[in-house]
């Protein structure tokens, strides 16, 4: 490794209203690393990186990149400095194929007017030799699975000259099978003398991949420490500032008769007429917890869309406690007590530019508890507000500002706790803990437990094989909008799972 650090923060403060997200910390970078950065939610992970690239602006403090002091004051800054970085919610454009996302902003052209398609993907197919991808460069990308579009996030950074790679939750929505190939890119490019940057919250992977580990703690350098000289439950203990322990979730057992949610033949098509769901059946008891397994892209998102009254169906029957409710609005199946934890909380989950106790009441707003007559009661959602952040340990400033100045983790929690203190029949959750740490993701699943244990009927849509595993019933695994396996989570592994997920050993099963 190099004597000077490629990269140096030095001093880093940034202040979002009264949360001090980043608090004095210090970062050093070295070439051919690949450097973990941990914390729990709102730690300050996130904007150190963001503003390491440009994305915003520390109120002080010092940037070197090689050894020189740097003000990054955009994205396009940092790219031409030689880094890149590959969000966790990805920024392609899934229209475009594969290599028009790649080449983006940097086409190479004949003549100066016309886009030499040819020689950009000569260029492509080479880099991605290089770092062992496989790659169908003139697929568009919504038809690629969820790995392959990584690959191009991680093409586009290389092709664009990124010699410091900026990962944020890079193994977010992978199977076991890619995040293993992710890694193997990492170890490729790290030998070809790269550094890599990646934000995650999951310990056993900062110790197969990282070489180094920095902790923050409520916006301040905990410590950093080579990935040798430690182990997941120091740094889970270095994260939290106290030792953590995972004691089992108690299960009740609990008699099923007749389902709560039952789905026949429920079909989907999309404008090209592509089955998006194909004639799914699947029984949801009360007291259940029925994990949803897959690959993203192959039918997750349209059955919860279908659920929760965002995407009707075309054939098929949909019945609610014996209740038909194919079709319905969501206002609809609000009503009849079915809450939904979205998978993008910015898009349906919250309102980035309200407050954080408006968040609080949407979709609840006409209750009586909060207004009479349309007038909304302050008193009582001040009150509500301040026992759900006591209650679900969510870190605020001031409830009156804006919940984008909250960490994703803890705007996570707002949504959480919203939906579940209205005592829902059904709950459907998907990726509920996508983003959060250790804490806040198994408080997240001892609420849904305790749910169940009460009898409620529970969907739970993740990525997450270990979270199924622990928390599910029954798995059902879906692949190309079909139904393709009903399994129990003690007669089988991630390992099984992740191939039912990519279409392999697929074998249908009872409902």
């Amino acid at each position: 490794m190099s004597q000077v650090p490629i990269i140096e923060m030095h001093s880093i403060n940034k202040k979002f209203g009264n949360v001090q997200a980043n608090d004095d910390v210090s970062f050093t970078l070295q070439q051919g690393e690949i450097h973990a950065i941990v914390g729990e939610n709102g730690a300050g992970k996130s904007t150190l990186m963001n503003i390491l690239y440009g994305l915003q602006h520390p109120d002080s403090g010092e940037i070197c990149v090689n050894g020189q002091s740097e003000v990054i004051s955009s994205p396009k800054r940092a790219m031409k400095l030689g880094l890149g970085m590959i969000q966790q919610h990805f920024t392609l454009i899934p229209t475009f194929t594969a290599l028009q996302n790649i080449i983006l902003a940097k086409e190479t052209r004949n003549y100066g007017t016309f886009i030499d398609y040819q020689k950009a993907e000569s260029e492509i197919t080479e880099l991605s030799k290089q770092i062992g991808f496989d790659l169908q460069l003139n697929t568009p990308i919504e038809s690629l699975p969820i790995g392959a579009q990584q690959h191009t996030e991680i093409l586009k950074v290389l092709y664009h000259g990124a010699e410091i790679l900026i990962m944020d939750e890079p193994t977010a929505v992978l199977v076991p099978q890619e995040i293993e190939g992710l890694f193997e890119c990492m170890r490729g490019l790290k030998e070809e003398g790269r550094s890599i940057i990646i934000i995650t919250h999951k310990l056993n992977e900062v110790m197969t991949i990282a070489d180094s580990v920095t902790v923050l703690r409520r916006g301040k350098n905990i410590t950093t420490r080579s990935v040798s000289e430690t182990d997941p439950h120091e740094l889970a203990e270095l994260i939290f500032g106290e030792p953590v322990t995972q004691n089992a979730i108690e299960r009740k057992d609990i008699k099923q008769i007749n389902p709560m949610l039952s789905l026949d033949d429920v079909t989907v098509k999309s404008g090209t007429s592509r089955h998006l769901l194909k004639e799914i059946n699947l029984d949801v008891f009360s007291g259940e917890i029925i994990g949803i397994a897959g690959v993203e892209g192959n039918g997750q998102t349209e059955l919860v869309e279908v659920l929760t009254g965002l995407r009707p169906i075309e054939r098929g029957t949909i019945s609610l406690d014996g209740e038909s409710v194919e079709n319905a609005s969501s206002a609809e199946l609000r009503k009849k007590k079915i809450a939904h934890l979205p998978a993008d909380r910015h898009r349906h989950g919250v309102s980035l530019n309200n407050r954080i106790d408006e968040n609080f009441i949407i979709g609840r707003h006409k209750q009586k508890l909060f207004s009479q007559k349309t007038v909304l009661n302050s008193r009582n959602i001040q009150r509500f507000t301040m026992n759900a952040l006591d209650k679900y340990q969510i870190q605020v400033g001031n409830i009156y500002d804006p919940i984008s100045t909250l960490s994703g983790g803890n705007q996570q929690k707002v949504v959480v706790a919203r939906e579940l203190s209205g005592e829902p029949t059904l709950i459907i959750a998907a990726h509920p803990t996508r983003g959060l740490d250790i804490h806040a993701a198994r408080f997240v699943h001892t609420r849904l437990i305790q749910a169940r244990n009460r009898g409620k009927a529970i969907i739970l849509v993740s990525s997450e094989l270990e979270e199924l595993l622990e928390l599910s019933d029954r798995i059902a695994v879906m692949f190309n909008g079909e139904l393709v396996g009903m399994v129990k989570p003690g007669e089988t592994n991630q390992q099984e799972l992740g191939k039912l997920m990519l279409g392999l050993n697929a074998e249908r099963d009872s409902r």
